[in-house]
């Protein structure tokens, strides 16, 4: 068995970004990446609205803030440099009552003071732009803009090859044994030891550190964020992303517009408790993913504030009609049969056990292994500067 100056595990962004950036710092060692799927970007970075955010909503002192603004622009460029279609087409935050345009004032002045360009509009502006979209007042950000995240790491995998990282796929994790020199991973299908070891393992981020022997406290709590597609007829609906203001109480972002670089128009997500940490079909249940959210005192104190809002999500997935009636409150033309099937996507949530959700990124280390424990959104718009983070402690 060979040892390696440097193992990644997780070949979703963020984990094939931080390889990728390991060996532009230190050119010539030897890496290797362990992936458990059978291809890269299974996961988050395949599942998501493919939107290069702006960094709007987050707490100006926050790693989030700041690693979006440097992600934003990172991606871009990445993708003008290797022909990897995106477009700039901007995002609208529609207030559909006063309540708020309230939030929406408060949300303008974070902006400001994260250095994100926005611009305010009334409600006559807005219906000039998006003639199909109703709000007493919105907010536009000209930069975000669409991607599809799979083709940039697939691009950043093609880079990692040329520069010498070895790929592994199909490579289960079980294990991690930590000597005062390396690290060993080592799982159903073999082993492999590197002096230095990174974990991006996204839905199996808390199991990967218990492994390691790190903190306990948290679990990931897996939340499906449910799709629709529009019709094909229905794709020029509007010309911006469409989301409402978020609610500062929840954890989300809520259910929005988008179009994809594909040329489709989808509505979502919502976010409803999962079951199976990578199970995507509607009713999808693993039982020792199961075992461990319902059994983590974290969840419960979480279930326990946010009772009302949980059985919102839950009524709203089981019932089209709900899930509708979000969608119109800022576009009342959609009608139930606008509503077709697409794939859910799965977000990784840390809870904390007092029952606290991490909002931030997350981030611990050992002697030799550096661990991203939480990434959410928009972990894929920052991937490259978190990457740079994670080799900055490495």
């Amino acid at each position: 068995m060979s040892a390696y100056d440097f193992c990644v595990i997780g070949g979703g962004i963020v984990g094939v970004a931080t390889a990728h950036r390991i060996l532009v710092r230190h050119p010539g060692a030897s890496l290797v990446l362990l992936e458990k799927a059978e291809r890269l970007a299974v996961h988050q970075t395949g599942h998501n609205s493919g939107v290069i955010h702006s960094g709007i909503y987050y707490p100006p002192d926050s790693l989030k803030a700041e690693l979006c603004r440097r992600g934003a622009r990172w991606t871009k460029d990445f993708a003008a440099a290797h022909g990897i279609p995106y477009r700039v087409c901007g995002k609208l935050l529609v207030a559909t009552d006063d309540a708020e345009y309230g939030r929406m004032l408060a949300l303008h002045e974070r902006s400001v003071v994260n250095g994100v360009a926005v611009e305010l509009i009334d409600a006559a502006e807005l219906a000039r732009r998006e003639p199909r979209v109703t709000g007493v007042g919105a907010l536009f950000v000209p930069d975000t803009g669409i991607i599809d995240f799979t083709r940039v790491t697939e691009a950043l995998a093609e880079e990692l090859r040329c520069a010498g990282g070895e790929f592994v796929l199909g490579a289960e994790v079980a294990t991690l044994t930590e000597t005062s020199n390396a690290v060993t991973a080592a799982g159903p299908t073999g082993s492999w030891t590197a002096r230095r070891l990174v974990v991006c393992a996204g839905l199996q981020a808390d199991r990967m550190a218990r492994a390691a022997g790190l903190r306990t406290d948290f679990r990931i709590v897996p939340f499906r964020g449910e799709y629709y597609q529009l019709p094909q007829e229905r794709n020029g609906l509007v010309s911006t992303l469409i989301y409402p203001i978020p609610d500062p109480e929840l954890p989300f972002l809520g259910v929005h517009l988008s179009p994809t670089i594909d040329g489709a128009l989808t509505v979502g997500p919502n976010a409803v408790l999962g079951l199976a940490r990578e199970g995507y079909r509607k009713g999808s249940l693993d039982l020792r993913d199961a075992r461990e959210v319902l059994g983590f005192p974290g969840f419960h104190r979480v279930a326990k504030a946010n009772v009302r809002t949980g059985l919102r999500e839950l009524r709203n997935s089981l019932f089209k009609r709900g899930y509708l009636a979000q969608c119109r409150r800022y576009c009342p033309e959609l009608t139930l049969a606008d509503l077709l099937p697409r794939e859910a996507g799965i977000r990784a949530q840390a809870v904390l056990r007092e029952g606290t959700l991490v909002h931030d990124f997350m981030i611990e280390r050992t002697e030799r292994s550096v661990h991203l424990l939480n990434a959410p959104s928009p972990a894929a718009t920052s991937a490259m500067p978190i990457a740079e983070h994670i080799v900055d402690q490495l």
